[in-house]
Order: structure tokens, then C-alpha cells, then sequence
């Protein structure tokens, strides 16, 4: 069996090529790694602020991973991945502080910048078989969850193209019919 599968940031040009009528834009997202020792402690939760910065802790030396989206109309160009530190310094940091007062004394450790693909009709990854073209299958779109959800989707893909069928998850809630149909998936508080 030959098939074709469309995933990760190479799935926008290549679909262009096949006529897909929904488009997966590609875009950057920074991340920051913050120091400080007197921040929240172990038992912090991952947190979502409601004006978008979220902040999780990261192991036991008093470092946090914290981020947010940019606007629509402030979202970075994707053909250059360097780490913008006026984001952190002009949109997250005081957001944050706000939110947690300790971190008015944080410091930038580190920080990298990544490629973020989402689909745009209701920001859940588009998982299977093209309806029209029976060889090509999706596996993108996944809002920055694409690491967590990727041994899953691996396997679930697997199994479409070897067995013709979900056997171990069913997901087929996320084909691309569901756009097709109009049929969104909801959820809250992406970032």
C-alpha cells in the first residue's frame, strides 16, 4: 500500500499542491525558561492566566516555563526562529508578575523559539484519511499539543494505513469530514 501523510510545518505547501480548501497556517511561538528561587512551589499547578501568559514549574531549582500568543496582527515571521526577548519583556513578564508577584525578581535563563501549526477552524489536530483521496492521510494541525499527543496519533495512524481502521483509539472525531461538515471540536484556554 502506498500512502501520503501530511503532517508537521512541510504539510501547508504540500497540501497546496493537492487542492486541500483548508489551510493549517504555520506560525513561531517563543518559550522562556524563568529563574526564580522564591517563586510558587512544587505542588503549582500549570497555569492559564485569562489574559493569555500561561507559567508551569520546571524540575526542583526554582525555574518555570512561561510563554504567551502574540495578537493575530503581532504574530512573528516564520522564516526567522530567533527568540524575540521584547515579547517577555513588553507582554509576559508583567502579566505574569501580576498574576504571581514573586516573579518581579525572575530572570531569563533561556528561552527558544518553535514552530506552532494550528487549524484554524477549530484549533484541533486534523487526524486520517483524506474523504477524496484514498491514499493520503493527516496527521497536523495540533495547536503546540503535537508532542503530547503524538504517540497516540503515531499509533492511531499506523493502524489506518496497516488495518484500514482505528484498533486501538478511536479518533475519528478529528478527520477532516468534521470540517467538511462544519462540525467543530470546542475547546478552552489553548495556548
Amino acid at each position: 500500500t502506498k500512502a501520503f501523510l501530511l503532517s508537521g510545518i512541510k504539510q501547508l505547501e504540500r497540501s497546496k499542491t493537492i487542492l486541500i480548501s483548508y489551510i493549517v497556517p504555520i506560525s513561531s511561538r517563543f518559550v522562556y525558561v524563568v529563574h526564580c528561587p522564591d517563586g510558587p512551589g512544587l505542588d503549582t499547578p500549570f497555569l492559564i492566566d485569562y489574559s493569555g501568559v500561561y507559567c508551569r514549574r520546571e524540575g526542583l531549582g526554582g525555574n518555570y516555563i512561561t510563554g504567551m500568543s502574540p495578537e493575530e496582527t503581532e504574530e512573528p515571521d516564520i522564516s526567522n526562529l530567533d527568540v524575540d526577548h521584547e515579547f517577555f519583556q513588553e507582554k509576559v513578564w508583567h502579566r505574569l508578575a501580576h498574576r504571581i508577584p514573586a516573579f518581579e525578581q525572575l530572570k531569563v535563563s533561556s528561552a527558544w523559539a518553535g514552530f506552532y501549526d494550528y487549524n484554524t477552524f477549530d484549533q484541533n489536530g486534523i487526524i486520517g484519511l483524506h474523504p477524496l483521496v484514498p491514499n493520503m492521510y493527516f496527521a497536523t494541525g495540533f495547536s503546540g499539543h503535537g508532542l503530547q499527543q503524538s504517540p497516540a496519533v503515531g499509533l492511531a495512524v499506523a493502524e489506518l494505513i496497516l488495518d484500514g481502521g482505528y484498533k486501538t483509539i478511536d479518533l475519528s472525531a478529528f478527520d477532516l469530514k468534521r470540517i467538511l461538515l462544519q462540525e467543530p471540536i470546542q475547546e478552552s484556554n489553548i495556548v
